[in-house]
């Protein structure tokens, strides 16, 4: 099989490689240096690109030979390293094409070593997730689950729940007998410490989404709080237009940003007030609103010089009623309210805070000159990240989908055993729900798998991974 493995247009150089049991073979049946099928893996060879039927020549290229079982795939291995020129890579693809290769489809490269044992399944998924990490956090991430960490987590557990669903089996084979071969106590001890597992990798789902897909952090406010300037300052561009008339943003400006490896996508919004000035104006807070419903942050920026402590307060429960949404308290314009008066209005603030398990931070800033962003930027990453994210070197941190659904799975059917332990069960509905377990969590890393599912992750890749 064959396909361009870097990105498709034109560049200096272009990548494309070939795999399996021929891709020697038919490289040396184009490429002007003899000996290719007999030379060593791990070694470049410089020469020029030939077709066999007129001889002419269509690129000076070097080919990186590497063999099975040492490559990615685990199959002989040869990368064509030739001009990027889109004409160029479309010729050698037919080239090579004419020679007996085929196209490779979606993500075969990464299946073929899935199949061939050189990668689990978490790992191919992690080579999607480390070509599209765009920040430090989602980069580590995803080379800790490369690397194998986050699999042999899993191995681990699913090993020591084997030992017992294997004695448990064994009870079953001597039913008739009446013999306990799984200590139950041991059982239960052990679930308690696998389950505790589980729930703490189902726990870093929620950081781990933020970290791969980054967070939407939603600016509302009223007219003229300075929603638009706080976005032009965060993004360091004039990003969204400026007016001192009430109402100019009606629509959602948004745009991204990074803060310590954390991607945050923040969307400016229309001002929201009762009495709109006219429809695009009502349609605009309609959509504010909904907005905030969507958002995984609520920044609400407020004029420090006009609106006091309980009228914010208000405003925001009012907002946020029936969501469990982080909010952050955003007092613009401070640079127009004395020192006295901003200490005044902190302590009110505080003494206005609703209870201690709604708690709402307050920063003070003044975005037009900048004032500030460093104590919001803090802020900013106290609400989202935690004290979890300190550890991300270390611990695993599930970022796909697929695997928190398997978690929950394996985290019901251990569940099930508990229950079933404390209720007294028989051996027969213990060892069902324990095999329903391993199952759910051998399902993450490929151990358990069908086509199907196969498909549906492989497809996702790049053609040429």
């Amino acid at each position: 099989m064959v396909a361009l493995s870097t990105p498709p247009g034109a560049g200096a150089l272009a990548v494309i490689r070939l795999s399996g049991p021929a891709a020697m073979g038919i490289t040396a049946a184009v490429f002007s240096k003899r000996g290719l099928p007999e030379a060593a893996g791990h070694t470049l060879h410089y020469g020029t690109l030939r077709d066999p039927q007129d001889g002419a020549i269509l690129d000076e290229v070097v080919v990186a030979l590497y063999r099975a079982p040492r490559s990615f795939t685990r199959e002989d291995v040869v990368e064509i390293n030739c001009h990027g020129s889109d004409y160029v890579v479309r010729q050698v693809l037919a080239l090579l094409l004419r020679q007996g290769a085929r196209l490779a489809e979606a993500g075969e490269f990464t299946k073929r070593a899935f199949l061939n044992g050189a990668l689990d399944l978490a790992q191919a998924e992690a080579v999607a997730d480390l070509i599209a990490a765009d920040s430090a956090l989602s980069h580590r991430v995803a080379l800790n689950q490369l690397r194998g960490g986050f699999s042999q987590e899993l191995r681990d557990l699913r090993g020591r729940l084997v030992k017992f669903a294997a004695l448990l089996e064994l009870e079953l084979d001597f039913g008739e007998e009446d013999v306990e071969f799984a200590d139950r106590p041991g059982l239960a001890r052990l679930l308690a410490e696998v389950r505790g597992v589980v729930a703490g990798l189902l726990r870093s789902f929620e950081l781990g989404n933020v970290i791969k897909n980054g967070i939407t952090a939603v600016i509302a406010g009223r007219p003229n709080a300075g929603k638009s300037t706080l976005l032009n300052a965060l993004l360091r561009e004039e990003r969204a237009i400026v007016s001192a008339i009430p109402g100019t943003t009606r629509d959602f400006i948004e745009d991204e940003v990074s803060m310590e490896g954390l991607r945050f996508r923040f969307v400016d919004t229309a001002g929201l007030r009762d009495n709109p000035a006219d429809e695009v104006e009502a349609i605009g807070v309609r959509r504010t609103r909904q907005r905030v419903r969507q958002a995984a942050l609520l920044l609400y920026l407020f004029d420090l010089s006009e609106m006091s402590p309980a009228t914010v307060h208000a405003e925001i429960q009012e907002l946020t009623a029936g969501l469990a949404l982080p909010v952050l308290a955003v007092g613009n314009k401070a640079d127009l309210t004395p020192a006295a008066s901003q200490e005044a209005f902190i302590a009110d603030f505080q003494a206005h805070q609703p209870g201690s398990a709604t708690q709402v931070p307050l920063v003070l800033i003044a975005a037009e000159q900048q004032r500030g962003l460093d104590s919001l930027q803090t802020a900013l990453l106290s609400q989202v990240r935690g004290s979890t994210l300190e550890n991300t070197a270390a611990a695993s941190i599930v970022t796909n989908v697929r695997h928190a659904r398997a978690l929950e799975t394996a985290a019901a059917h251990l569940a099930a055993v508990q229950a079933g332990l404390d209720a007294g069960s028989g051996t027969e509905l213990l060892a069902a729900d324990l095999r329903h377990a391993l199952a759910a969590l051998g399902e993450i890393t490929g151990e358990i798998s069908s086509e199907d599912l196969l498909t549906s992750i492989f497809t996702e890749f790049c053609i040429g991974k």
